[in-house]
């Protein structure tokens, strides 16, 4: 038993220096092996999330990323779960990253980060693990949508599906209709926000304008 305790140390030291040798070359402007991750358009890949919630996502993840190179690792990911409130053993952050680093290099990429949440709105994430802590602590309200409330397999499978492969299954017509229902509403939901945000950035570019309208009036007063 104490061989098997000296082993887990070891290896916890190991990672540690790993880590620690990393970020130095990070800080001393040495370039490190680019990882294979997929390159992802989070609004295209993960439909079941509005703009306005992966943009929250994006916020939190870029503020923990504290290195700026686009990861969070596993000294990020520790300070994450403190920050949260809901610390987290070494054990249980290696579990954390292993349920969704799916490119197997010990630290979350922005899409990485996403399954996260996909994974909680759909119900996937046991109640007590670290994943689930983080993302009901994160204040991102993934529930909006309906999507947390697909408790059962169909549900949560049709959501994530297109109609074309949701065609290819033993599902009723029924189940096929609300399945191409939904992606309907998706895309017309995407198209409103967009429009939302462009009649937003319309509006500040006209304040910003009468701004200084004003204040070249008040200029030429003097």
């Amino acid at each position: 038993p104490q061989d098997g305790a000296d082993g887990k140390a070891s290896s916890a030291d190991a990672e540690l220096s790993a880590l620690l040798t990393r970020r130095e070359a990070l800080n001393q402007g040495q370039e490190l092996p680019r990882s294979s991750a997929k390159v992802c358009n989070p609004y295209t890949e993960f439909k079941e999330f509005s703009r306005s919630q992966i943009k929250d996502m994006e916020r939190m993840f870029k503020t923990y990323d504290l290195e700026k190179d686009n990861y969070i690792d596993m000294m990020e990911l520790k300070l994450m779960m403190e920050k949260l409130g809901a610390p987290q053993t070494h054990l249980g952050l290696k579990n954390m990253m292993k349920e969704v680093d799916e490119d197997l290099d010990s630290r979350l990429s922005f899409r990485e980060f996403l399954l996260i949440f996909r994974k909680a709105a759909a119900g996937e994430l046991a109640e007590d693990s670290g994943l689930s802590a983080l993302a009901r602590l994160s204040e991102i309200d993934v529930s909006s949508e309906g999507v947390k409330g697909a408790k059962s397999f169909f549900e949560a499978k049709v959501r994530r599906c297109s109609a074309a492969v949701v065609q290819r299954q033993s599902l009723t017509v029924d189940q096929r209709l609300f399945a191409q229902v939904h992606a309907v509403n998706a895309s017309n939901r995407f198209e409103e926000e967009i429009r939302q945000e462009q009649e937003q950035r319309k509006k500040e570019a006209e304040e910003q304008k009468k701004r200084r309208a004003a204040f070249k009036e008040k200029q030429s007063a003097f």
